[in-house]
């Protein structure tokens, strides 16, 4: 018997009886991290990392029953020795490492290589089975250090401040919004929120993560009063008439995704800035390579492209299909 299991429900350690990121409500839930691909509602007990907790009752309600444990703390499930480490993805994600007479396995949920400067940084963890994602698995995808990025980002606010055109962009309220915010050019001008973000901001400030400020748009009504500042908005309201309330604006995407032909062709008249908190080809190959796993089940994205070209570097991989798709 494999120490996990894939399963309609999701990855299943059977000595522990307990599942990660499951898909369908299970009775014991490990969870890497807080977004809703991986965070499901309905199971009886949560673990995560202590910093995932308060997002995990924000976005799944607060009765729900969980456990915050500590980056490298060990928690021992029927013999099975388990442990979360750094995934460097968003605030609080985690890769879960599984160890059980002598046998080690990792599940890598999502991870960035980059070091973004507000999630703790991946670390690579040894094992003999690594269980990675792929969502960026092709060579398609090569990421310019976030610095090169942000100036860029900061720029064209700068070119819309002077002509009194309001920014837009797009930000999933947990993991880009507040890579994004913490990055602005506060100088340039006001930073405000759509109220998604700056919830799930309060929720992180609450604990004490300190955060670039912005203001709640919902807060002001007034087409002059947003000349010329930023605005963070969810994807779900591009384009729509919240933001269209904001008189002339200008609308941005950023997205790992902008690498691709296809979506440039969407965006015609539309900015587009590459920035992902997933490992690029390269950050996905130095992951592999660091943990000195001779095993490896590659799960979402590229996935059967990404386990052929390990196989033909000498790594016995195999391609793994998940209902579960990740934010960029």
């Amino acid at each position: 018997m494999a120490l996990l299991e894939f399963t309609h429900r999701g990855i299943y350690c059977p000595q522990a009886d307990c599942y990660i990121d499951p898909w369908v409500p299970v009775r014991k839930a490990l969870i890497t991290h807080a977004h809703a691909d991986h965070a499901t509602s309905g199971h009886t007990q949560y673990m995560a990392v202590k910093d995932s907790i308060p997002l995990l009752k924000h976005r799944l309600g607060s009765f729900i029953k969980a456990l915050g444990v500590s980056y490298g703390e060990v928690i021992y499930i029927n013999g099975v020795k388990i442990s979360f480490h750094p995934a460097g993805h968003i605030i609080g994600s985690a890769q879960i490492r599984f160890e059980y007479q002598g046998e080690i396995w990792v599940v890598s949920g999502d991870y960035k290589t980059e070091n973004d400067g507000i999630c703790t940084p991946f670390e690579p963890v040894r094992c003999h089975t690594f269980i990675t994602e792929s969502t960026f698995g092709i060579p398609l995808f090569s990421w310019q250090k976030q610095e090169e990025i942000f100036e860029q980002i900061n720029t064209w606010w700068r070119q819309n401040q002077k002509l009194g055109v309001v920014s837009i962009i797009s930000a999933y309220a947990l993991g880009k919004a507040q890579r994004i915010i913490q990055n602005l050019d506060s100088s340039i001008g006001n930073i405000y929120t759509h109220s998604s973000i700056e919830n799930t901001h309060q929720v992180l400030r609450k604990q004490g993560i300190l955060l670039a400020k912005g203001q709640k748009v919902e807060n002001h009504y007034k087409y002059k009063h947003f000349e010329g500042s930023m605005i963070l908005a969810t994807p779900l309201v591009m384009g729509t008439a919240w933001t269209r309330r904001f008189g002339i604006y200008d609308e941005a995407f950023v997205s790992g995704w902008m690498n691709t032909q296809s979506i440039h062709h969407h965006m015609i008249g539309r900015k587009g800035f590459t920035l992902s908190d997933h490992a690029d080809w390269e950050g996905l190959k130095k992951a592999v390579r660091a943990t000195g796993a001779e095993n490896i089940f590659v799960t979402h994205g590229y996935s059967e492209l990404f386990a052929k070209w390990l196989r033909e570097n000498g790594y016995n991989a195999n391609p793994v299909r998940t209902p579960t798709s990740s934010n960029d």
